[in-house]
């Protein structure tokens, strides 16, 4: 008959080969194979280099969609509703995102050898969408193939940069998806002078487009290196629903992004609507993204010294407010005015949450997949949140309810990514 003594020793020797078994399921490591992030070095900063390329040829042209969208409603598919046109462009924002929860496991796995096939595809895709002539082959080349293609390369680019730094985080992200405000500047003012100034018309156009692109994807493939072991790590789906913090801030982010795709969407139409040349209402994007690379980078650099939750959750309610005023602005300066201010505030969210992920997770071997589920998630809101803005536009007759719902959601995501730090030791007052 054993005592209570022999039986708790028996438990406990169950509980430790238990324990055992369990260890012995995960991958073998080194120390050396999980490596602390060298916040610098040639190989990181080159990492840098080629993430802001890829969001360059990825965001970037996203942030350009306003001028496909204002030139469609008057040539290829003048007979179809805004927020019908929408749709492509929001398709395309939600697979790049959305499709990252797969390849963001695969860079886990494998590295960002993926990058490689989909820079390939990226830039035919562009050679698609100039031969398409009908809404659904624009739906297919622009919207499906080309997000699919973006998805292959943001969230990967995203996990290598993040895991190559740490106190650097913020200006490392900031410089990263700068790159986006770039592409932002550059690709919006390429094709609207193509299309609006010269006889090259539509296909050649966006010809060109993607012949611009060759020279970003080819440094993107020989740049972007991850800083951790690539191998096949277990993923438990109960870990991530346990995560409170990750949970929250990818809540937040997706009431966030309901709102924050709007603007870069109905801004040129909203210029035209209130007298703007179409020419001059296509710099928009211009200035909205040259502001937007300022907003990327300081606030970047702050929020390694006033931390990431701080920043983001400002940035939020900051685009929020702007937005409500943007319907309040209408001459040709205060338009200028208003969409350099929500450039600025909206250009700090998304380097700042790429920054604030990992600040949630507890295996840096696991930022690609973790990062892949939460924008993958919160890209539902991107899918929705223009055509949602379209309805209000075609329902109300003017560009007031947009406005209103775009900035609401921007201010609530915000409040609710503070309200996050409450699931941290630091509290809500906390730098984070």
């Amino acid at each position: 008959m054993s005592t209570s003594r022999e039986r708790g020793s028996t438990a406990n020797d169950s509980s430790s080969t238990d324990v055992e078994v369990n260890q012995a399921q995960l991958p073998q490591i080194s120390e050396k194979q999980i490596q602390s992030p060298p916040d610098g070095g040639l190989t990181s900063w080159l990492a840098v280099l080629g993430g802001a390329c890829i969001y360059f040829s990825t965001l970037g042209y996203a942030n350009s969609f306003g001028v496909f969208q204002q030139y469609y409603e008057t040539h290829q598919l003048a007979g179809d509703t805004p927020d019908n046109i929408a749709w492509i462009g929001s398709l395309a924002n939600f697979l790049q995102f959305g499709f990252g929860a797969f390849t963001g496991a695969l860079f886990d796995r494998l590295g960002p050898w993926i990058i490689y096939p989909a820079a390939v595809v990226h830039v035919f895709t562009f050679m698609m969408i100039s031969l398409c002539k009908t809404y659904w082959q624009f739906m297919l080349a622009q919207g499906v193939l080309l997000g699919i293609t973006q998805g292959a390369m943001v969230v990967p680019a995203t996990a290598a940069v993040s895991q190559h730094f740490a106190k650097k985080r913020g200006l490392a992200m900031g410089l990263t998806v700068a790159g986006s405000s770039v592409g932002g500047i550059v690709l919006p003012i390429s094709l609207s002078k193509m299309l609006n100034g010269s006889t090259l018309g539509f296909g050649w156009s966006v010809r060109v487009i993607g012949f611009i692109l060759v020279v970003p994807m080819g440094i993107a493939c020989l740049t972007v290196r991850s800083h951790q072991v690539s191998q096949k790590l277990p993923f438990h789906p109960r870990e991530v629903i346990k995560n409170k913090s990750y949970l929250i801030l990818t809540g937040s982010l997706f009431i966030v992004l309901l709102g924050m795709y709007t603007p870069l969407y109905y801004l040129p139409s909203y210029a035209v609507a209130h007298g703007m040349d179409p020419t001059l209402s296509s710099y928009l994007l211009a200035v909205f993204n040259a502001a937007s690379t300022i907003g990327r980078i300081i606030p970047g650099i702050a929020a390694d010294k006033i931390g990431h939750f701080n920043v983001y959750a400002s940035a939020g309610v900051a685009t929020g407010i702007v937005t409500l005023c943007w319907s309040k602005a209408t001459s040709s300066a205060g338009i200028i005015v208003c969409t350099a201010f929500i450039g600025f505030t909206s250009g700090t969210i998304l380097s700042a949450v790429a920054s604030t992920f990992p600040l949630c997770l507890k295996d840096p071997r696991q930022t690609g997949i973790y990062m892949g589920i939460g924008l993958a998630f919160a890209s539902l809101a991107s899918l929705i949140g223009p055509p949602i803005s379209g309805v209000l536009l075609r329902e109300y007759g003017g560009f007031g309810p947009l406005t209103y719902f775009s900035g609401v959601a921007c201010l609530v995501g915000g409040v609710v990514g503070a309200l996050c730090k409450l699931t941290f030791p630091q509290g809500l007052l906390g730098k984070l």
